[in-house]
């Protein structure tokens, strides 16, 4: 600012990781009813949740961060009595900020830890019970958006769900996990099973906009450039697939430009997991632009011409051969006003709070099984196999879809199971001064590793799950699948509950799990010293110890 210049700083690791904000972390406090039916079956009736999440000393992306997790503390479950209220907290932490997800799989971590925390009250299966309340065509969300293909598109967790437990046989693997558990004393296994929903849109309405130059060159090549960033998610290919079709003209005859301002001005940050829909929508309005001018010249040539043999003739007919795309969500598929009261007039037949708008265009959908297996003396785990079947609609390019799966599924695991981060607090008195991180290097920080892939890893991609509300029936795949990292979490979960006998009920067990907290809880008589009996061991929680 003193030499009115711009400057590059670049941090060692250390000091980037004690300064920069990460993702948000959560608390959440719930009251929740469920009633037995005449057939036994119990349905969930009502829900009061009050999220509470660590924003640091500066609001930053607070806000919209927890604006989603309660757009997605219902998860697939149909609660017909609901409400939830958020809280942005201020500490003395780095300003925490945007991470994939947003928010999002902190709301739908609640929501399965309350699924699990009722089954094992009402001592049912956790699968049966999430099958048994997941939403039903018509259904709406608390938010007011009502499950079905006018909406939402089609819903397909149900069908996902049904699929996946019986070609995996998830009775079956239980049921032999169990078995293997009953003989072995030191080494217990655990299956989690989880549904997700994640919607797609900018919370903020103004954000659902992107713009797209494409140039037609004389040789028949085409190049683009869109207000997108390729940070490795495939956006150019997916953007030069969708100029390729539109011109019907081979991939490698369609360029890419680097992003920039003086092309596409305006834009918006590629995030949301929006930018495939922003941007391969403007794409694609470009070329029908170009399209439109060049038809004339086309209709004049022989029925086989090139596209290289039109694009000259254009040329010569002084004919515009370069369009501006533009594309924006429709007013009535994106943007959501928290504070808008109901109108008078309002139609009765509609859901509670949709007069407040429609927050998602559509929702990307998953269902994941993982199968783990800890160490109870060391609390060590290896996942032995993860599948995982996902709705991401008609895919554009499904390798990068799959690519994206694996790479999002691996990181949320990372997340849920071993990415502990540590700050100087009441819990950590020996870290100051207070804030300070302890965690700022690969020495305390753990991330996911070779030998922590899944043994067997197995993606599959839902078959014809078109997606009227995106380009080309595709969907978003960039945050969605992150949250299924977290049948990780619910496995290994269910591998401590064996461990501790299958006795004592519920048991409070926070993320991440790692091994300290693992060995902590299986609550041996080894455990059991550790723990002191002053404390209550069902709701031990070790604070790290590095």
């Amino acid at each position: 600012k003193l030499m009115n210049r711009p400057v590059r700083v670049t941090l060692n690791r250390d000091t980037d990781m004690a300064i920069t904000g990460g993702r948000h972390a959560f608390l959440a406090k719930y009251k929740a009813g469920a009633v037995v039916e005449e057939d036994g079956t119990i349905k969930l009736h009502a829900l009061d949740v009050r999220l509470y999440n660590n924003g640091g000393c500066k609001f930053d992306l607070s806000g919209p961060v927890m604006d989603r997790a309660l757009f997605h503390v219902d998860n697939c479950y149909f609660w017909p009595n609901f409400h939830s209220v958020g809280t942005s907290c201020k500490t003395s932490q780095p300003p925490h900020t945007a991470f994939r997800g947003f928010g999002g799989p902190q709301g739908l971590l609640v929501a399965e830890h309350i699924m699990d925390h009722f089954a094992t009250e009402c001592n049912v299966s956790g699968d049966k019970l999430r099958r048994d309340n997941m939403y039903s065509l018509q259904d709406a969300t608390p938010f007011g958006m009502r499950f079905g293909d006018g909406f939402t598109g089609m819903w397909n967790v149900p069908g996902m769900w049904d699929r996946l437990e019986k070609e995996l046989d998830i009775p079956g693997r239980r049921q032999r996990a169990a078995e293997f558990n009953k003989k072995n004393k030191w080494v217990k296994r655990g299956v989690g099973f989880i549904p997700t929903k994640f919607g797609i849109a900018f919370t903020a309405k103004y954000m659902n906009q992107g713009g797209a130059l494409v140039h037609l060159y004389t040789d028949g090549t085409v190049l683009v450039t869109h207000g997108g960033t390729e940070m490795g998610q495939g956006l150019h290919t997916k953007v030069c697939q969708v100029a390729a079709q539109a011109f019907n003209i081979p991939l490698e005859h369609v360029y890419v430009n680097d992003s920039s301002t003086d092309k596409v001005a305006n834009t918006i940050p590629s995030a949301a997991s929006m930018s495939t829909d922003l941007y391969g929508m403007a794409t694609l309005d470009a070329c029908q632009q170009i399209l439109k001018r060049i038809q004339p010249i086309k209709d004049s040539l022989s029925p086989d011409a090139t596209l290289k043999e039109v694009a000259k003739k254009a040329f010569f007919e002084r004919i515009d051969l370069s369009a501006h795309g533009f594309f924006a969500l429709d007013n009535d598929r994106c943007g959501y006003d928290w504070n808008k009261d109901c109108p008078e007039g309002f139609p009765a037949d509609l859901p509670d709070n949709a007069w407040k708008g429609h927050p998602f265009n559509y929702f990307t959908q998953g269902v994941a099984m993982a199968e783990v297996e800890i160490d109870v003396l060391t609390g060590d785990h290896k996942t032995i196999s993860a599948d995982v079947l996902a709705d991401v609609g008609s895919s554009i390019n499904p390798a990068i879809d799959i690519g994206q799966i694996e790479g999002a599924f691996v990181q949320g695991m990372g997340w849920a199971t071993i990415e502990e981060v540590v700050y100087g607090d009441d819990d950590h008195t020996w870290i100051r001064p207070r804030a300070r991180m302890h965690t700022t290097g690969p020495g305390t920080y753990k991330i996911p590793a070779f030998n922590d892939v899944p043994e067997s890893f197995n993606i599959s991609l839902l078959e014809n799950a078109n997606n009227p509300f995106a380009v080309h029936s595709s969907k978003a795949v960039g945050e969605p699948p992150f949250f299924l990292g977290c049948s990780v979490f619910f496995a290994i979960k269910d591998a401590i509950t064996a461990a501790r006998g299958g006795e004592g009920g519920y048991f409070e067990f926070r993320l991440p799990a790692t091994s300290e907290r693992i060995r902590m809880a299986c609550s041996d008589r080894i455990a059991s010293e550790c723990i002191g009996s002053d404390r209550d061991h069902s709701s031990f929680q070790p604070q790290g110890s590095f």
